[in-house]
């Protein structure tokens, strides 16, 4: 892994870029992994940067380890007991019961129950030992991937898993800063490292991962994208025309979007093999996304646009409304209706 430096995450939406190692630890420093999030009514008005549907739920997740759930569509919201005081980024629900979230100081969180209440699964503390003792176990050992867990462990818990999905309530991924992706396959008891199963030699960020048909993708900084190859159970490289970032991907099953940076969109109908760039007209970075059940594909950008297609991506219309302001991530809630997440808490958008 290369030495400290600055990432944009998902979270460039509301403008922050975050260091991954803190430079200087107060006297007073209250370790975010061994405190729980603080219970406050002020904290829905906070900064969120991740949201999802659980079932009917509505749940959203930010800074301080602060998730919140409404169950009014964006309406009303409440807020969960969390153990943790750590950033969070993403969270993904496969059923309506089962959860997961991730973010900062290498956390991932589980909940069984909707959303109402969490649990720690994974932290940083952990992953680097998780790390090294798979790689050691390998016949054919290699030692720059043995070298990156034992920094992982000198380093402590400073890294973040930016995006989370999963199949199932068992089988699932988590990707993050500088490469790391695992995966379970027992509903978060277990992880493990696939550092050796992507095409990513210069451990590019990996910033989100969806599934869009049958395929499975994930993208990251430098025009990176990745497939999942089901023979070899391998992320392989996928070209895109595009060498700057991209903050995530979606689509339906007959299109899949890639979008980040600057306003850049890219779309391919043919599973990845070819890529057409979708004008939208904007300057501002795409960042965040998501699906209506009728099929529209939504994306909001860093400014606060919101854009609609009906054709599977293959144009968009800007919505009239008033800009939110910095957006990091959205949820369709209805047929005419979004939540958007980002610097000025929660809001419910209406769209055409």
């Amino acid at each position: 892994m290369n030495a400290f430096r600055w990432i944009t995450l998902t979270a460039l939406a509301v403008a922050l870029a975050v260091p991954f190692t803190r430079a200087v630890v107060a006297a007073d420093f209250v370790d975010p992994l061994s405190s729980p999030a603080i219970q406050s009514e002020k904290a829905v008005n906070g900064t969120f940067t991740g949201v999802a549907r659980a079932g009917k739920r509505v749940i959203a997740v930010g800074q301080r380890g602060h998730i919140f759930y409404s169950d009014d569509n964006g309406v009303h919201w409440h807020q969960a007991e969390v153990p943790v005081s750590s950033d969070l980024v993403a969270v993904q629900f496969p059923t309506p019961t089962q959860g997961w979230a991730v973010g900062h100081d290498g956390i991932v969180l589980h909940s069984d129950n909707n959303g109402e209440t969490w649990t720690r699964q994974l932290d940083g503390r952990q992953v680097g030992q998780i790390m090294l003792e798979h790689y050691q176990r390998q016949a054919a050992q290699d030692e720059a991937l043995l070298a990156d867990a034992q920094r992982m462990i000198d380093e402590g818990a400073d890294k973040p898993f930016l995006d989370v999905w999963f199949a199932n309530e068992k089988t699932g991924y988590i990707v993050g800063a500088f490469n790391l992706i695992f995966r379970t396959d027992d509903g978060g008891q277990t992880w493990l490292p696939l550092m050796d199963r992507t095409d990513n030699p210069g451990a590019l960020n990996l910033y989100g991962m969806r599934a869009i048909g049958d395929d499975l993708f994930i993208v990251g900084e430098q025009g990176l994208v990745l497939k999942l190859d089901p023979a070899s159970q391998r992320f392989v490289n996928v070209p895109t025309p595009y060498s700057g970032s991209y903050f995530g991907v979606t689509g339906t099953p007959g299109a899949v979007l890639v979008y980040g940076l600057r306003g850049n969109v890219y779309r391919s109908v043919d599973h990845g093999a070819n890529w057409e760039k979708i004008e939208l007209g904007l300057s501002s970075s795409i960042t965040a996304s998501t699906v209506t059940a009728d099929g529209r594909i939504i994306l909001v950008s860093q400014a606060g646009h919101v854009l609609v297609s009906a054709d599977d991506g293959a144009h968009f219309t800007q919505q009239p409304q008033t800009r939110l302001g910095p957006a990091a991530a959205a949820q369709a809630i209805g047929s005419g209706s979004v939540v958007v997440a980002g610097a000025q808490g929660l809001r419910q958008i209406p769209f055409e």
